[in-house]
């Protein structure tokens, strides 16, 4: 048992369960940045992101805090989306390495910058766009698409850019029903890449491990508090450090 990877895992937990973002977007660079490789720190963290969230979702479910009519949109994408990239990767046209890192350092960034924004101002430049409205449905699928190849390759945006995504397309959303269908709407996702990675051998078994003893009682606690406490502070640090390690990953990529 790693005690610094279980608490590493309660951290992403808790972050998941109150906001619905946080998971892949700190793991997996912290698992890189304390030597794993970067092929082993996305697989293992989609498998557990893929656990994580399945218990994220079961209190959510209870709380009826999921929309599953726009899971079942988004899953229309993302879930192709996350099969076919598997299969991209098992091709082998590419550097594995190579190409995730610069995919990570791109997802972090745009995760930074998403946690950035006010989401009550994206709701109300959304609704705005009421002769959009009749795309909704077709949109939705579409950015589940993006997010089914980039948190393939990343494991990174399933619950930012999700939640971003979701504030554009949903500007009626509350905010607690963001964070619970964006959870809801990861599971299918993690699974069929984590499954996808776990093929290709890029899952670290006892590293899994770790991370969930701290991850899963972390998200439960927290998706019972969802909405009642502030999230403001703790997703403005995040978007610093999620961006400063992107330019780091970017700087190695290159």
């Amino acid at each position: 048992m790693h005690w610094e990877y279980a608490v590493l895992g309660l951290a992403a937990g808790v972050l998941v369960g109150l906001t619905g973002v946080g998971g892949g977007s700190l793991v997996t660079p912290v698992l890189a940045l304390f030597g794993i490789p970067t092929v082993s720190a996305v697989g293992t963290d989609l498998v557990f992101a893929a656990i994580t969230k399945s218990c994220g979702t079961v209190v959510h479910r209870a709380q009826r805090s999921v929309e599953w009519r726009i899971v079942g949109l988004l899953a229309a994408g993302s879930c192709p989306a996350a099969f076919l990239t598997v299969l991209f990767l098992a091709s082998g046209r590419l550097r594995p390495n190579g190409l995730i890192e610069g995919t990570l350092a791109i997802a972090l960034i745009l995760t930074g910058i998403s946690l950035c924004l006010d989401r009550e101002r994206v709701a109300a430049f959304a609704r705005k766009a009421a002769p959009l409205r009749p795309l909704r449905p077709a949109i939705t699928v579409a950015a589940g698409a993006l997010l089914g190849a980039l948190v393939t390759l990343s494991s990174v945006g399933a619950g930012a850019l999700g939640a971003t995504f979701l504030a554009v397309l949903y500007p009626g959303l509350a905010a607690r029903r963001i964070a619970g269908t964006d959870i809801a709407h990861a599971v299918p996702l993690t699974v069929i890449a984590g499954i996808g990675h776990f093929a290709l051998g890029n899952v670290d078994g006892d590293l899994l491990a770790s991370l969930l003893v701290g991850s899963v009682p972390g998200i439960v606690l927290a998706s019972l508090l969802s909405g009642r406490l502030p999230e403001r502070a703790v997703r403005t640090a995040l978007a610093v450090v999620l961006m400063a390690v992107g330019a780091r990953f970017g700087v190695a990529a290159a």
